[in-house]
């Protein structure tokens, strides 16, 4: 059996499978701490990478967004070749390592072209994408959508059957979305539905995500609670998401809607990426830690050296 992933160290790791991640992350019963970076931006430290923050301050899986697999750029990354950019951050973190791939409707993605989510073909949902991730070391795929991207449910369902097809036993295959990602008719409590989720696991998902309670209008904790419950029936893990800014908030809201999602059962619990721009508050990433595990945890996950 898979050591949890709270006690896990790089070594640990370096050895898993998927399903030795998925074991792992299913026995840390809802103390597994996701961080969004982006690697685009200016990282926060300068000449450190987001990935390589988050990190040090106790996130245990990291997800890359707007992460380009044709043309990988990580900011703050000591110089090798672009294949090899994941795993020099896996090597530096000693984490868990995902990305974001969008299924994105074209002509919705045209209306961002002029903003920092602009589209570009090396981050779309497509099977040859997550097979060029899959072979420079990535471990998930979050099939979701950035914001005005123009992401449904539908087209979700479409890229992670066909991803699925091919690389499900490569990768752990995520979807869902934080927000409604510019549909029409899928914000509110229609961002994901007990319907979706069926679809999502017949698809051939690994973990569901949803919006974290107090995150998105409408999307109350026993609206999650029951949907986590409803996936967990069907024998998959879900991730609630912070996606819309409040990982920039102050740290008491962080740490209510980091209770109310350990209260509806999650496995995951993702802090999105632009509390400052690339990354979610260090000090939010840090608060979020500790009131889902407490200071032991946080502070071992901080501590322990990627050397071991």
């Amino acid at each position: 059996m898979a050591k949890r992933m709270l006690d896990c160290t790089a070594s640990d790791l370096a050895r898993f499978t998927k399903e030795d991640y998925l074991r792992s992350i299913a026995g840390s019963e809802g103390r597994v701490l996701a961080c969004e970076c982006i690697g685009v931006t200016m990282p926060v430290l300068t000449d450190v990478t987001n990935a390589e923050f988050a990190a040090s301050m106790g996130a245990d899986l990291l997800l890359l967004n707007m992460f380009d697999v044709d043309k990988p750029v990580v900011n703050g990354l000591p110089q090798v070749a672009p294949e090899e950019t994941v795993r020099e951050i896996k090597r530096l973190t000693g984490r868990m390592v995902g990305i974001n791939l969008e299924p994105v409707e074209d002509k919705m993605a045209a209306d961002n072209d002029e903003t920092l989510w602009r589209m570009s073909p090396g981050r779309k949902a497509t099977v040859s994408n997550a097979a060029k991730a899959c072979s420079m070391g990535v471990d998930m795929v979050l099939l979701t959508g950035n914001p005005g991207n123009g992401v449904s449910n539908r087209a979700i369902t479409d890229s992670l059957r066909a991803i699925s097809e091919k690389m499900k036993d490569k990768l752990i295959l995520a979807a869902g979305k934080m927000h409604a990602s510019g549909i029409v008719g899928e914000g509110g409590e229609n961002i994901i539905t007990r319907e979706d989720i069926d679809e999502f696991i017949h698809a051939g998902a690994d973990i569901i995500l949803l919006p974290a309670p107090g995150t998105v209008p409408g999307i109350t904790m026993e609206y999650v609670r029951e949907l986590i419950a409803h996936a967990h029936s069907k024998g998959v893990l879900t991730i609630t998401a912070i996606g819309t800014s409040q990982e920039g908030a102050d740290t008491d809201t962080v740490r209510r809607i980091a209770l109310m999602c350990k209260i509806a059962g999650t496995d995951i619990h993702h802090i999105g990426d632009t509390g400052y721009p690339g990354m979610a508050l260090p000090e939010n990433i840090m608060a979020y830690s500790i009131a889902i595990r407490g200071v032991r945890h946080t502070y071992h996950r901080m501590a322990v050296s990627v050397n071991r």
